[in-house]
């Protein structure tokens, strides 16, 4: 009788193990920037001319995401860097601020920086006419406002950079991994990544230790991992950690599945199967400070990873926020491509840089919601511009604009 007492027990006990769950809230990008940074006047108008970024709607969405995270109550929030504007003193304790909430109903939030967050020289207050030098945060101080969302109650850190490991529960570890050159910084900040060698060394001792105890790592850092879309390292290798390829392989074949990442402003994952046919999955979200405003939720159970995005579509001031938003940041797109396409002084006609520009537009309004389509519109650029190269062996159609899986609902064994 006690045999098999004891037996049930262990069957019970071993089943609601099993049965454990972790819901997993993710946000990127906020690019807080604190009330008492800005007012009326000719600064914050140019300010937010030049980034399509109206701070007091952006102020709107986030009360609407985190108002929405409080019904979710998920057990976790992640938050891949570029917290604040450009690493504002008083914007990152404004946003450590309205953490609290959230953390006092029982969400656990961990944090790891991005390179708008830590010694940025050019952080600044929009009052008045111009632009003033603001007091920005060192590393220290970054831990210290950020001590109850992961650094706190690390159980390990890397002495190389603000990275470090936190226990989600008995079989889950998060490790956070500072990818920023913050300590490169003189003018302005660095928009490339890299993990430090020492901070890879590291996190390899904690893979080995997670593969020896049977327990699942998940990583989170601003800078992408893996590619996300055809030719990014070629065309915005400030977008990946430096050595991409590499680092994504070795971490694979290490034991590490997933790794959280955001700075692109938008919502993709991707994926890498090394040669040993390990496989990691780069989960990128995009930015609450512009279009299309999404976030993800996710339930982690039987080591199977359940992802829903959600986008806010309409705040008090704004009930079409998707669609003002997108015409915003058409306009800025259009505004950098051609500039950059001018820069380069290409032999091409007038009418095929034009209908490149509309393609590289069209490409990034799509990228930035995820599972890319071709739509009827892109398929008439496309045409447009096959027909104005003239090569009868160039098949623009069968160019890819989505990396698999699916983006935005997707369910992940691990």
């Amino acid at each position: 009788m006690r045999k098999i007492l004891f037996s049930l027990f262990l069957f019970l006990t071993f089943s609601i193990a099993a049965q454990q769950s972790l819901k997993i809230a993710v946000i990127s990008d906020t690019h807080y920037l604190s009330p008492k940074l800005v007012s009326s006047g000719t600064a914050l108008q140019n300010f937010e001319s030049a980034t399509g970024r109206n701070t007091k709607e952006l102020h709107q969405v986030l009360s609407q995401v985190f108002s929405n995270l409080q019904i979710y109550q998920p057990d976790i929030l992640l938050i891949t860097g570029d917290i604040t504007n450009n690493g504002e003193r008083d914007s990152h304790t404004d946003f450590a601020a309205i953490l609290k909430t959230l953390a006092n109903g029982g969400t656990r939030i961990f944090v790891v920086p991005g390179n708008h967050d830590v010694n940025v020289p050019n952080a600044k207050a929009f009052i008045g006419d111009k632009p003033t030098s603001t007091q920005n945060i060192s590393t220290q101080e970054f831990e210290q406002i950020y001590a109850p969302y992961g650094y706190g109650k690390a159980t390990r850190r890397d002495s190389a950079s603000l990275s470090y490991l936190a226990e989600l529960n008995d079989s889950t570890w998060l490790l956070g991994i500072d990818s920023n050159r913050y300590k490169e910084h003189i003018t302005t900040t660095i928009s490339g990544g890299r993990i430090h060698p020492k901070t890879m060394q590291w996190a390899l001792k904690i893979l080995q230790e997670a593969k020896s105890k049977n327990i699942l790592v998940m990583g989170m850092m601003h800078h992408g991992l893996v590619e996300h879309m055809p030719y990014q390292a070629t065309f915005m290798p400030n977008y990946l950690i430096e050595d991409w390829q590499s680092n994504a392989e070795i971490l694979a074949d290490s034991g590490l599945k997933i790794m959280f990442t955001g700075h692109f402003h938008s919502n993709d994952i991707t994926l890498l199967t090394t040669p040993q046919g390990n496989t990691i999955y780069d989960i990128e979200t995009g930015s609450l400070a512009g279009y299309p405003f999404p976030y993800r939720m996710m339930t982690l159970q039987d080591k199977k990873l359940t992802i829903e995005s959600v986008f806010i579509d309409s705040i008090p001031s704004i009930p079409k926020l998707q669609e003002e938003y997108r015409l915003k940041t058409e306009k800025i797109a259009r505004r950098i491509a051609y500039s950059k396409i001018e820069s380069m002084s290409l032999p091409i006609p007038e009418e095929m840089k034009n209908t490149l520009i509309d393609l590289i537009v069209k490409m990034q309004i799509l990228h930035m919601k995820g599972d890319e389509k071709m739509d009827d519109e892109m398929l008439k650029i496309i045409e447009q511009l096959n027909e104005l190269v003239g090569d009868p062996n160039a098949d623009f159609s069968s160019f890819k604009l989505d990396f698999p899986p699916a983006d935005n609902f997707e369910v992940i064994e691990l």
